[in-house]
């Protein structure tokens, strides 16, 4: 296993197609996608190809969503990480995104903040970043408060897709 981040809980590493099984719980789940434009997977066949287009984004833009890989179980739990967004969102384009998504089962413990916060500090201390993006549905309490205890400073409101999201900035000071 390629572990790039290490947590108190979890092993943080680059996505595989051996993820697939627990990639297809986690997208294959309506609530899972209530705030993601509510369209879940229902292929795994799909989920195949977004592993394969994250992996391509390791190697062109030295980053992307990682693997949470429980110490325990060694299962596949969700992932988390940053990406680097070259499409024009909210009039902006280059920028570098926090992303995090778990099976269900696993929300409400933490998971998301404990490992977005490494994938922060791997951002400003590794990557050298000056500032990470979160965008996150304006009815998405609880990534909207993950982001806030986080320490993103909420920037403004934007329609994306037909949907209100949040735009957050996090500094690196």
């Amino acid at each position: 296993m390629n572990i790039i981040l290490e947590t108190k809980r979890f092993y943080i590493r680059e996505l595989l197609e051996s993820d697939v099984d627990g990639f297809f719980e986690l997208d294959s789940d309506p609530e899972v996608h209530r705030y993601l434009g509510r369209e879940p997977v229902t292929d795994k066949n799909k989920l195949l190809d977004v592993i394969k287009y994250v992996q391509k984004q390791y190697i062109d833009n030295g980053i992307g969503r990682w693997a949470i890989i429980d110490k325990e179980t060694n299962k596949f739990i969700g992932w988390t990480g940053l990406k680097l967004v070259k499409e024009n969102i909210n009039n902006q384009t280059n920028y570098y995104d926090l992303g995090y998504r778990l099976i269900r089962k696993y929300w409400g413990k933490g998971i998301a903040t404990e490992t977005a916060k490494a994938s922060i500090d791997y951002g400003f201390n590794v990557l050298k970043l000056k500032e990470i993006i979160a965008t996150i549905h304006y009815d998405n309490v609880a990534s909207n408060n993950v982001a806030r205890k986080l320490g993103f400073e909420f920037i403004e409101t934007f329609d994306f897709e037909g949907d209100l999201h949040n735009w957050y900035k996090l500094e690196n000071k």
